[in-house]
């Protein structure tokens, strides 16, 4: 089994717990605990660290990380995981600068932003997306979130 570093983090803070857990998410849940679980990213942490990178969870983060080689191409199984955390990271910055915004869950369990317009953004597609092929730029889809 591959080591996942932000599950493992995870795993020591609660742990208490065991087995996998299913939830769903809706308006009323716990949207810091969410927020705080959704955030950590550790794997795009480390990467963009290693890149003399650090995010701070801004608009101007995402930029940064537009701007930055795609190194991580050359690594296929590390890519997908870094393409979540850079999704889950956009929803990170989505949630904590855009009036409204917050996390649900697809039934199929696919973390979403809604916006409040009711708009569902799809941050771990688009950042699934922006790791394999560029775009669309993370900043892009702040851009759109926020003028929403």
């Amino acid at each position: 089994m591959k080591n996942i570093p932000f599950l493992d983090n995870w795993r020591k803070r609660h742990a208490t717990a065991r087995g996998a857990a299913v939830f769903a998410i809706d308006a009323d849940a716990d949207q810091e605990g969410i927020a705080e679980l959704f955030s950590e990213c550790e794997l795009l942490r480390v990467r963009v660290a290693q890149a003399g990178l650090e995010l701070d969870d801004s608009p101007a983060s995402l930029e940064a990380l537009d701007q930055l080689p795609p190194r991580w191409r050359d690594d296929p199984e590390e890519l997908p995981w870094l393409g979540n955390d850079a999704g889950l990271y956009l929803g990170t910055v989505i949630v904590r600068t855009v009036p409204g915004a917050l996390w649900q869950l697809w039934p199929s369990g696919q973390p979403v932003v809604r916006l409040a317009s009711g708009r569902e953004i799809n941050v771990v597609e688009a950042g699934l997306d922006w790791a394999v092929n560029g775009a669309p730029e993370l900043s892009q889809v702040y851009g759109e979130a926020a003028e929403a």
